[in-house]
């Protein structure tokens, strides 16, 4: 364990982690877009930033990066610092400068990370004022929508599809701030486990296409502690259901079965619950 002070108040957390997943422990707010427990920190982004100090005397202290830094004993930060607040507000201002203005039509509308993160910031005016940069999207067959102008760029998605899918054929391409990421081109996906990119994109990058035919915003279904019949691991989920209808499959955390993650069988294999002629006793 290790005591670390934030904003004038002592706290015990775990030594192991970063300043980031420490302060979410505690149940202190900061943003975040890169970071994701499953995937560890990389620091693309820039949204978590904290002032630290070199002891309790230090009173100018300097920007980190929170989710670079470990929670060491005898750490002090601040989170309610005026400096680091204005410099996670600039960062959001400058992630959405090319973001476009389609949260009624996104299927992520309401169930967005990105939405949280800019609430949460104080972000609420935008001051750019010109051409917005586009990307072309792309086909990635029957499940995942591709709307690649969305992009935040926290590079989520290949470091999980690379790393942790240990797929080939989504990659980044391009530099500095012009990347793309997606397949070399159009065509399905070949990981069996490409549809957890829905949940990991935390904008509408990717989004469950099996949804989109039959779409509603997240806070009208009714979701359900469940587990999946697809196979023999017995995976936790979450079904959600809108006027008796099964619209959607999300990943229920189990740290001891699947984690954060589902395989696409699981998530998208669910239309044959919604058939009228489906056989509905033994035979």
């Amino acid at each position: 364990m290790a005591t670390i002070h934030v904003d004038g108040k002592e706290y015990e957390v775990n030594g192991a982690d970063n300043l980031l997943e420490a302060c979410l422990s505690l149940g202190l707010d900061i943003p975040y877009f890169c970071w994701h427990p499953a995937l560890g920190s990389v620091g693309a982004c820039r949204q978590c930033a904290v002032k630290q100090y070199q002891n309790a005397e230090d009173t100018r202290g300097r920007l980190v990066m929170s989710c670079m830094t470990p929670a060491s004993d005898g750490t002090f930060i601040s989170i309610d610092d005026e400096e680091a607040k204005q410099f996670r507000e600039s960062v959001v201002e400058w992630l959405m400068t090319n973001h476009p203005h389609d949260c009624p039509v996104c299927e992520e509308g309401g169930n967005c990370h990105l939405q949280d993160m800019t609430v949460m910031t104080g972000h609420s005016f935008r001051r750019y004022r010109f051409t917005k940069r586009t990307h072309r999207n792309q086909d990635l067959g029957p499940f995942i929508s591709h709307e690649m102008n969305r992009c935040i760029a926290c590079y989520r998605c290949v470091r999980y599809y690379k790393d942790y899918a240990d797929g080939t054929d989504l990659g980044v391409y391009g530099a500095h701030d012009n990347v793309y990421f997606g397949r070399p081109e159009d065509g399905t996906l070949e990981s069996e486990f490409s549809g957890n990119l829905v949940e990991i994109c935390p904008t509408g990058v990717f989004t469950d296409k099996t949804h989109s035919e039959r779409y509603n915003r997240k806070w009208d279904m009714q979701f359900a502690p469940s587990i999946c019949q697809q196979c023999s691991i017995g995976c936790n989920i979450s079904p959600g259901e809108r006027y008796g209808e099964l619209r959607r499959i999300e990943n229920r955390y189990n740290g001891t079965v699947n984690h954060y993650f589902l395989c696409d069988r699981g998530r998208f294999g669910y239309g044959y619950v919604n058939l009228k002629d489906r056989p509905r006793q033994p035979v």
